[in-house]
Formats: structure tokens, sequence, C-alpha cells
């Protein structure tokens, strides 16, 4: 904890304190994941003096030093061609984390790695092969094999589509961002590659306009995704409401996307006990059971007022890890009760007010959904982010 605590206090003398750790030859588990943290801490801080220390750590028979290692030189952009030796000499070991060496090399762009990197194309590992299938377009022009990326995109396991995702942001695989944008995994690693992918100052790119890309990300419809799942006979609501608590997107959306063919009638006891007693504060689940609050028009007379004090709630909600729940919040408040929503929309269209750009930018929409009769050009003109800027440039264009 104090090795992680010191990024706070970038320095020489925070640089020399972690650097007096990796010193320490100790096989003491606290030392040695204080050492793990260390090596993060020193690439986090560009400690550029460290790259000779963290070259050492490459030869220790601790796997996650020598991973967290690979990691920092390339955030260091180290250029020793004999650590990037060691590097590659590494990949021929499965003990290590051969994903992460790969894209230390390939981000260092260690043309000489190529060859090694090509020996692992074909590795049964999911991730280390789409490593390798990245790590070779970014260091020649063999780029035709990144299409082989798609079809990680729908593997079983989340992990390796989030893998994949990663693997086409660093290869600048723009014409697979409408695929990725289908991708059964959480909105926030799909945004990521939107932000990543898209072209700066671009309005269209792959045949999608951006506010409409952006617009679904928002709405984040389960039938407009590739879901890895099926059911071969349908659940009951109390398994499909208990899917909202795992950690796999797919069988989340899957159940969502069910669930929207139930009674609410049926489904209304079962949410409010699920949300009182877990769902609150489950962070994945909170996000789904909202989503699912805003697919209905109608819930019975006494859920309306409960739900609608939730959601605003969940907009107003200030932890980091309810964060993707804020914009779906308010857009189904915008469906659910306009008037009430309209009541707190221009706090959340202001930038001090409401920093997340995402929920200023799910404000616009909804400005658009309630019909609040507020001039466009009247909300807040401080707003720098281009996103939320061009969504408003559009309600702007619809008002007009």
């Amino acid at each position: 904890m104090a090795a992680s605590h010191l990024i706070n206090f970038p320095g020489d003398s925070t640089e020399k304190a972690l650097l007096q750790l990796l010193a320490v030859e100790s096989v003491q588990q606290p030392i040695r994941l204080a050492q793990r943290k260390a090596v993060e801490v020193l690439g986090r801080l560009k400690a550029h003096q460290a790259i000779e220390a963290i070259g050492c750590c490459l030869k220790s028979d601790d796997p996650y030093l020598v991973e967290n290692s690979a990691w920092a030189l390339q955030e260091l952009g180290c250029r020793d061609s004999l650590l990037h030796q060691v590097l590659i000499d590494l990949l021929a070991d499965p003990a290590h984390n051969r994903r992460v060496l790969i894209q230390s090399l390939a981000g260092l762009n260690v043309r000489s790695a190529l060859a090694a990197i090509e020996s692992l194309q074909n590795d049964p590992n999911p991730g280390v092969r789409g490593a390798a299938l990245c790590g070779i377009a970014m260091l020649s022009d063999k780029r035709d094999q990144l299409q082989a990326l798609e079809d990680h995109l729908t593997l079983p396991n989340q992990m390796d589509r989030q893998s994949a995702i990663q693997d086409l942001i660093d290869a600048g695989a723009i014409d697979l961002l409408p695929s990725v944008l289908q991708a059964p995994v959480s909105p926030v690693f799909r945004m990521r590659a939107l932000k990543a992918l898209w072209p700066e100052s671009a309005m269209s790119c792959q045949g999608m306009l951006l506010t409409e890309a952006i617009d679904a990300l928002m709405i984040d419809d389960p039938s407009a995704l590739v879901l890895v799942h099926r059911y071969d006979e349908e659940p009951d609501d109390s398994f499909l409401i208990q899917e909202f608590f795992g950690t796999d997107f797919s069988r989340c959306y899957l159940a969502l996307q069910t669930l929207r063919q139930r009674s609410t009638e049926d489904l209304w006891p079962l949410l409010r006990r699920g949300w009182v007693n877990d769902a609150h504060n489950d962070y994945g689940a909170h996000y789904f059971f909202i989503r699912l609050f805003g697919s209905f028009k109608q819930w019975p007379s006494e859920a309306m007022e409960m739900i609608a004090e939730w959601l605003v709630e969940a907009v107003d909600n200030q932890r980091p890890q309810f964060i993707k729940s804020k914009a779906a919040a308010l857009l189904a408040l915008a469906s659910l009760s306009p008037l009430l929503c309209r009541r707190h929309l221009r706090r959340w269209q202001d930038v001090e007010s409401t920093p997340w750009w995402e929920c200023r930018y799910a404000a616009a929409m909804a400005q658009e959904l309630v019909d609040s009769g507020e001039d466009p050009e009247a909300i807040d003109s401080n707003e720098t982010h281009p996103y939320v800027q061009a969504r408003r440039q559009l309600l702007r264009a619809i008002s007009w």
C-alpha cells in the first residue's frame, strides 16, 4: 500500500525510495508484492532513471514482477537493445505472461521481435494469439490477419473478448470498429474503443455518424449486440434477475433482452426485493436493473414513484464504480418520468455540477426526449467535450 500510495508524490525522493526497495533481495511475500507495485509506480511516474533497475527485474523468478517490469519498460520507452533481447527470450517460456511481453515489444517497436511473435500467432491461448496478431500488424505491413481478431469479439470467455478489443485498439483497426461496438462486453470497453479509434474531429467513420454511434452506446440495446449465449429453454424471472449479478455481460444482456418480454406486474416484487437487498450496492447489477427499469413505459402505480427516486439517486451517485449507471438512469428517467427529468435537466447539463461528459451527453439526448422547451442556445456555454458539443449541435439543428 505504501509503494502504491507514492504515485501521489512524484519526485526524486519517491523514485529513490522505490529504487531502494527494488534493490532488496528477499523471498518474503510482502516485499515481493511491494516490489511488483514499485515497478508499476516507477513506470507510471515516467522514471527513466529506473530503466536499468527494472531491467534487472526481468531476471526474477517471480513471474508477476517480470510481467510488471515488461509493462513498465514499455511505459518508459526503453531503447536498450539488450533488454529488448531479454524480453524476446522470455517469450519462449510459457510460465511468463507472453501477452504482456508481446504488447511491450510491439509498443516499443522492436522489429527484431517479429519472428518470435509470429511463432505465437496460432497459440492456443486466445489472449496470446490476439496479442501476436496485433503485434505482427504493428511491427510489419501484415494487417490482413487482423480480421481474425473479429472472431475473438464473441469468444466464450469475457476476458478474451475484452482483450480482443484492446488488441484492435493497439493495432488501430478502425475498419473493425463497427464489430467492436456490437461486442457483448461492458459499454465502458466499447466506448474506449470508439474514443481511441474514431478519427479526431470527424463526424462520420466506417459508415457511422459520431452522434448515432454514441447514442447507441448510451441506449445500449442488447438486441443490437452479438450475444454469445442462448437459452435452450427460457428460464423463470428469478433466474434471469439473478443473472444481472454475474460477471459475464453477454449473459447479463441475454437476461435483459428476455426480461423485456415479461410482465412488469410479475417483475416488480422481485426487482424491488433484489434492489433493496443487493442491487443498489452491486455496480454490475445496478446497471442492468436500471436498464430494465427504462425498458418499459409503464410499471405498477406503486412502483413508479420508487423507481423514479432510485433513478435520480443513480444519476447523482458520486461513487466512481457506478459511473456507467448515470447516463442509463438519466435516459430511463426521461422515458418514465419526463416532468421529473425536466426539473433536474439544467444541472445535469452543467459542467461544474456534472463533470462526467457521458452524463451531460445523455442529458442532451434527454432534452430531446422530454421536450423541455428550453432554448438549446441557453444551455451551459462552458462545454468543451467534443462529443457533448456534437450532440448539442444536433439538438440545435432539430430545434431549428
